[in-house]
């Protein structure tokens, strides 16, 4: 009896749940197989036609997957690094982490305007240095807002990272070694699959992020699309919702399969769980 009372407190949050965002969100898949003609999937037919909007996924995608990439590389030592110190530094460095969180993605976007614009600080430091002749171009490019989304979600994989890491036991990796394991042979074998749970999450919040990020794109990218700044571009500009809501629904598939191949690779990487 006691479970079933349980049971009623998640009640409150299913219901929220279910008409804020299920119940719309199969509303909105729902419209885009509906034409004036009755059920018709022409319209996907049409998005993958178009040689336009195809290259806005893959940008997106391959921006996407960039990102994550640099973020693992980044994060996993750093993570490393904060999970083996004493609490006192340990608190301070995650403080330090969690900090930048604490700023708008619109205040940050424009900090990196300003770093990597053709005046910005960035190039003019590289000129006066001698390092280049002319300003590169790096401001409203794929280029541009990988930094930024690095910068956005970096900490996100190191918060998740460090939660894992820290729980990793010192006996195991002092017992590796005594058995006359190396250091790397250490971190491949014990530490990098007992990591694996934390690097999924982490890599999944990075992944599904960035590619559904809008503001720093927006600001960074200028005229350089991505599909979450092209949905916008049809459902405000436009006012193409039938278009937007094929967009978006081509983005929860995709972010579902993302997940799903995610998880299937952490059971390949550590089928012990």
């Amino acid at each position: 009896m006691k479970k079933r009372y349980l049971y009623l407190l998640l009640l409150p949050g299913l219901l929220f749940l279910t008409i804020f965002m299920i119940i719309p969100i199969f509303l909105t898949i729902g419209t885009t197989f509906f034409t004036d003609n009755g059920f018709s999937i022409q319209g996907y037919l049409d998005f993958f036609k178009d040689k336009y909007f195809v290259d806005i996924l893959l940008t997106t995608l391959r921006v996407s997957v960039i990102t994550t990439i640099i973020c693992i590389l980044l994060g996993f030592p750093a993570a490393y690094y904060i999970s083996k110190l004493g609490p006192r530094k340990k608190a301070l460095l995650l403080l330090l982490t969690i900090f930048p969180l604490l700023t708008s993605s619109v205040v940050r976007s424009f900090s990196w305007m300003i770093i990597i614009g053709k005046n910005g600080l960035l190039n003019n430091v590289l000129i006066s240095i001698g390092l280049i002749n002319e300003p590169l171009d790096i401001l409203y490019t794929p280029t541009a807002i990988i930094i930024g989304l690095v910068h956005l979600f970096l900490p996100l994989i190191i918060i998740t990272l460090v939660g894992v890491m820290e729980n990793i036991e010192l006996d195991l990796l002092k017992a590796a070694e005594s058995l006359g394991a190396s250091r790397f042979v250490v971190f491949l074998k014990v530490v990098l699959p007992l990591s694996v749970p934390g690097l999924v999450m982490g890599s999944i919040l990075v992944f599904v992020g960035s590619f559904t990020a809008y503001t720093t794109p927006s600001l960074l990218g200028g005229r350089q699309r991505v599909i979450s700044t092209f949905l916008y571009q049809n459902a405000v500009t436009l006012n193409d919702w039938h278009v937007a809501s094929i967009v978006a629904t081509i983005m929860i598939v995709i972010t579902i399969l993302v997940v799903a191949m995610m998880n299937g690779l952490a059971k390949k990487l550590n089928p012990k769980g």
